[in-house]
């Protein structure tokens, strides 16, 4: 069964209700009370069952995933993986005096918490810097690639083709690159460096059929038609930033996070 674009609701119940699609497993991650309360709140507007159906996760797959900050989905894939499949987490690179104190911060309490090998598995965390250091692993040895609401970084960096070549690199051929990112509309002016946090998903489509992939589908999982895409503080005005401050945080709660595209590519 094959959809060009998937709509959260309807069109996605009936691919989630096709026989042998469902994943009682990966339900059940999601649902593990273990998970933290923050996050498992966010559920609703992250997606994660249908995004990660979406892109064919499986539990015996080898995954890469860039750039995972404090760890969202890791807390879905490490125990989802731990048995059969296996994680790779592309974390931001330490070395060097330059790194900010609140990277470090971060990655020291991924680092910990994941460090629970009975609940995540044996993960493998790898440093991740492009263009510097961009090596995923042995060529052609992972399944899927995964990335959420990065892409802005990367554009600003002038990276995101490094990170591209990088999972094409460590895909197998017919691997799938997943990509979800905060959508700009396509008739609004791309600032250069994204710093509203927002990007084109041509240009995203565009950069990655460049390097090899082809996109298989773009899905509506992650859309979100209240946004507007013109806050003031860009993404970062939204929940669960908010960085306007509680004099107008309701009037972006209504809005809710932010709307993203969700594409699935496939290395040629």
């Amino acid at each position: 069964m094959r959809l060009s674009s998937i709509v959260a609701g309807g069109a996605l119940a009936l691919l989630l209700s096709t026989p042998g699609l469902a994943d009682d497993d990966l339900r059940t991650v999601i649902a593990d009370p273990d998970r933290p309360a923050d996050q498992a709140a966010r559920d609703t507007s992250r997606n994660p069952y249908e995004t990660l159906t979406f892109f064919g996760l499986r539990p015996d797959m080898t995954v890469v995933e860039i750039s995972p900050a404090g760890g969202w989905y890791t807390e879905i894939l490490g125990p989802y993986l731990k048995d059969e499949g296996h994680l790779i987490a592309a974390h931001w690179d330490m070395d060097g005096d330059d790194v900010p104190d609140f990277y470090r911060r971060i990655r020291g309490e991924f680092e910990e918490r994941v460090a629970d090998t009975e609940r995540f598995g044996d993960i493998e965390i790898i440093p991740f810097a492009p263009p510097e250091k961009v090596d995923l692993g042995e060529p052609g040895s992972a399944d899927l690639v995964l990335t959420f609401r990065n892409v802005h970084s990367y554009k600003r960096a002038g990276t995101f083709g490094d990170v591209v070549d990088a999972a094409h690199a460590v895909l197998k051929p017919g691997g799938v690159l997943g990509v979800v990112s905060h959508r700009l509309p396509e008739d609004r002016e791309q600032d250069p460096e994204a710093r509203s946090g927002y990007v084109q998903q041509s240009w995203v489509v565009a950069m990655a059929e460049s390097r090899g992939f082809r996109l298989e589908e773009a899905a509506e999982i992650n859309a979100n038609p209240r946004d507007t895409a013109d806050h003031p503080s860009g993404v970062w005005s939204l929940p669960p930033s908010l960085r306007e401050g509680e004099e107008s945080a309701e009037r972006f709660r209504a809005i809710g996070e932010s709307d993203r595209f969700t594409l699935k590519f496939v290395k040629r």
